[in-house]
């Protein structure tokens, strides 16, 4: 009987043996090697795999750009410097002006700023207030003050101040851009990480009716963009914003200082 069990151990102990050999060697051969581009590729993601650069995570964007099917430069968390790496190991040319972005919530309007049209009382949760007549809010363009913005950033960017107001830490924002597509409004777009001054609204309504709405919402009154012509201050559609690209500091200032509305702020 020992000798039977004996004699089935060492059977099966050599069946295990062998097919393990032979998985080694299966590995070996049919092992699919990575292109070294890839491999640096893949080296120098930030890691962060928030999407933003329309794929699934670091490795399938490097992939990508791999594969030649995606762009250079599209990762906001790695910014310039990481397009500029990409740039290098795929012998392409990458151009300079790539500052990193972060998101900033255009609205300083609060319950007791803003009118209101109906109490809310329903799922704590933008687009589920949005579906009820485009929000509480009597400015439809406005921030609804719910947080599904900061549900979804992944990386823990935005909070709810103590007054109510929904605030990015611009520190912290890796720049992915999930907050704007998931926020109803509008309200909060992706602005340079270097913008000393923003405007703070996102109505674009004429003068009289944001009056009748909201206390600190912009007129389209333009006086930011005449009266401060080289602040880069442009009025369109009722809306003053800013133009990063040609805004000297002094003058946009002195835009914020002239506005009557207060609502082009500093960051």
């Amino acid at each position: 009987m020992l000798t039977a069990i004996l004699s089935a151990f060492l059977v099966i102990a050599g069946m295990g043996l062998v097919l393990g050999l032979g998985l080694a060697i299966a590995d070996k051969k049919l092992a699919v090697s990575k292109d070294e581009k890839l491999i640096e590729l893949e080296g120098a993601m930030p890691g962060a795999n928030c999407g933003g650069c329309g794929f699934a995570g670091c490795s399938a964007y490097a992939e990508a750009v791999f594969k030649g099917e995606a762009e250079v430069g599209l990762c906001s968390p790695g910014g310039a410097a990481l397009a500029q790496k990409m740039g290098q190991i795929m012998g392409v040319a990458v151009s300079a002006d790539m500052e990193k972005k972060v998101a900033f919530v255009h609205c300083r309007g609060s319950e007791a700023l803003t009118g209101q049209d109906f109490a809310y009382q329903g799922l704590k949760d933008c687009n589920a207030a949005f579906l009820l007549q485009a929000g509480p809010n009597a400015c439809k363009e406005g921030c609804l003050h719910l947080g599904s913005c900061a549900s979804v950033c992944p990386a823990g960017a935005i909070s709810k101040d103590p007054e109510g107001f929904i605030v990015v830490d611009a520190a912290k924002c890796i720049g992915c851009a999930k907050c704007t597509t998931v926020c109803p409004t509008g309200a909060i777009k992706m602005i340079p990480a270097s913008a000393s001054h923003v405007v703070a609204c996102n109505n674009h309504e004429p003068g009289g009716r944001v009056r009748s709405k909201c206390q600190v919402g912009c007129i389209g009154c333009k006086i930011c963009e005449t009266k401060a012509p080289g602040s880069g201050c442009h009025v369109t559609s009722f809306l003053s914003t800013i133009d990063y690209h040609e805004a000297d500091e002094e003058a946009l200032a002195q835009a914020a200082s002239l506005c009557p509305r207060k609502c082009i702020i500093e960051r």
